[in-house]
C-alpha cells in the first residue's frame, strides 16, 4: 500500500499494535512507538546500526566543535598564548582546583569577588576530571578538556537518539544540530557542566520514555549532582511517574523522582561534614556570586539596556536571550511535545528568572536543550537553514567574547 504523503512518524505504527496499548502509553507521558522504532532491518545488527545512525550526531558534534577551536586558535594566537588558555577561562580554574585540591573549607572573607571560592560548584565534573587524571597521567588541564570534548560528543548521540524517537531521523538531526551549534554551545569546548548536564538530561528523558526507571533515577541523581540548574531534572521524573502510577498503577515508577536527588543530597551532606553547614553552597554562591536581589536578574538587565543602550554587554546577551527564550517556548509548546519535557523547560527557565544575577543566558538555553531540539525538528528546511546559519554565527562571536576575555561573562 503506498505511504500517505501527510502520514507523520508517529502515526505511521504498524496496523497490529494494540490501540489500547498506544492510549495507555500516551497517558502515561510516554509516546507510542513509531515506526522508526518498529522498521529496523532484520539483515542489520543492532550495533552496526547504532553506530550507522549515530554517526550523524558525531559529524554534527565534530562540525561544531571544529569552529570553536579555530576561534581558539584565533583569539590564543592573538593573544600570544597557548592554545589552552583560551579554552580554560572564566568558571573552568575552579573545576580544576577541586580537581587537584579538593574544596577548601570555608568562604573566604568579603563580598563579590573577593569572596569567591570553589564551594560555589557542584563535584560530578571535578570527580571524573580526578579520574581521568588518574587513570591516563595527562595534565589536569588535558585531561579535562578531552574529557569535556568527550562527554560532547556523548551528548549529541544521546540527543539525537532521544530526539529521534519523536520526530525521526531528519527531525533528529535538524533538532541536533540547532542545539549544538546554538549560541551558548561553544562552551562545551571549556570545562564546563553543560556537556554532563546535556547527556544525563537527554538519558533520563530517555529511559523515563521506554520506561526504565531505575536507569532514569540513576542519571537524574548523576545530573543532580553535576549543576544546580540540572536539578529540574527531578521534575520530568516526577511527571513521568505520576502518569504511570495513575494509568497504570506503575508504582515501580517511583524509582525515577526518589533517587533524581540523592546527587544534590550527597553534595551537601559532604558539604555538612566539610565545612560543618548543609548550607554552604548557597552561602558560597550568595558571598561571591548571586549578590543581588532575588528574581533581579532580568529587571536588573532590562534596566541596564534601556539606560545605557549597547555599552554593557552582559546586559545586552541577557535581554536578547530572553526575548529568544519567549519566542521558543511559544513554538516549542504548539508542537505539543512529552510533558515531562515541557515541566523540565520551564523550570529551567523559571531557574533563571528567578535568579538574583543569573538571569536568562545563552548558556541557560544550552542546558535547556529539549527546547532547542523540539523547535529545530519542527522547522521546515528553509526556515532551519536560516536559523541555524544565525545560530552559528552567534556561538562564534560569543566565543570570540569569552575566551577574548571582554566584560561578557558567559
Amino acid at each position: 500500500m503506498p505511504r500517505n504523503p501527510t502520514q507523520t512518524p508517529a502515526q505511521d505504527v504498524a496496523p497490529e499494535l494494540n490501540t489500547a496499548a498506544i492510549d495507555d502509553l500516551e497517558l502515561s507521558g510516554v509516546d507510542p512507538p513509531s515506526a522508526l522504532a518498529l522498521d529496523e532491518a532484520p539483515h542489520e545488527g543492532s550495533v552496526r546500526r547504532f553506530a550507522r545512525l549515530s554517526a550523524r550526531p558525531v559529524l554534527i558534534y565534530a562540525a561544531s566543535r571544529a569552529g570553536v577551536l579555530l576561534v581558539a586558535g584565533a583569539v590564543a594566537s592573538n593573544a600570544h598564548e597557548h592554545f589552552t588558555r583560551a579554552l580554560i577561562v572564566w568558571d573552568s580554574p575552579w573545576y580544576l582546583s577541586i580537581a587537584q585540591s579538593g574544596y577548601v573549607h570555608a568562604i573566604p572573607s568579603g563580598t563579590s569577588n573577593a569572596a569567591q571560592s570553589n564551594l560555589g560548584f557542584f563535584p560530578l565534573l571535578p570527580l571524573l576530571i580526578r579520574g581521568s587524571h588518574d587513570l591516563t597521567g595527562w595534565g589536569y588541564s588535558v585531561s579535562a578538556l578531552v574529557l569535556t570534548f568527550v562527554v560532547g560528543l556523548l551528548a549529541a548521540v544521546a540527543v539525537w537518539w532521544l530526539l529521534r524517537e519523536h520526530f525521526g531521523e531528519s527531525g533528529a538531526t535538524r533538532g541536533t544540530s540547532l542545539i549544538f551549534f546554538s549560541p551558548g554551545a561553544f562552551v562545551l569546548s571549556l570545562v564546563y557542566t553543560e556537556g554532563l548536564v546535556v547527556l544525563l538530561v537527554a538519558c533520563v528523558l530517555l529511559a523515563l520514555r521506554r520506561r526504565r526507571w531505575l536507569v532514569a533515577g540513576v542519571c537524574a541523581a548523576l545530573v543532580t549532582g553535576s549543576d544546580p540548574v540540572g536539578c529540574a531534572v527531578v521534575i520530568p521524573c516526577a511527571i513521568a511517574s505520576f502518569l504511570a502510577i495513575r494509568s497504570r498503577g506503575e508504582w515501580r515508577s517511583l524509582l525515577a523522582p526518589l533517587l533524581a536527588p540523592l546527587g544534590v543530597c550527597a553534595f551537601f551532606g559532604y558539604l555538612w561534614a566539610h565545612t560543618r553547614s548543609p548550607f554552604e553552597w548557597f552561602n558560597a554562591q550568595r558571598a561571591g556570586w548571586q549578590t543581588g536581589d532575588f528574581a533581579g536578574s532580568v529587571p536588573t538587565a532590562v534596566a541596564a539596556v534601556w539606560r545605557h543602550g549597547y555599552s554593557n554587554p552582559d546586559a545586552v546577551i541577557k535581554v536578547l536571550s530572553l526575548l529568544a527564550a519567549f519566542g521558543l517556548v511559544v513554538w516549542f509548546l504548539r508542537a505539543h511535545p512529552p510533558v515531562a519535557w515541557t515541566g523540565y523547560v520551564l523550570v529551567v527557565l523559571a531557574i533563571g528568572i528567578l535568579s538574583p544575577i543569573v538571569g536568562v543566558t545563552p548558556r541557560l538555553l544550552l542546558r535547556n536543550f529539549p527546547l532547542l531540539g523540539v523547535v529545530g525538528a519542527r522547522l521546515d528546511s528553509v526556515w532551519f537553514e536560516i536559523v541555524l546559519s544565525v545560530s552559528a554565527l552567534c556561538m562564534a562571536a560569543l566565543a570570540v567574547l569569552a575566551m577574548g576575555g571582554t566584560r561578557w561573562t558567559p
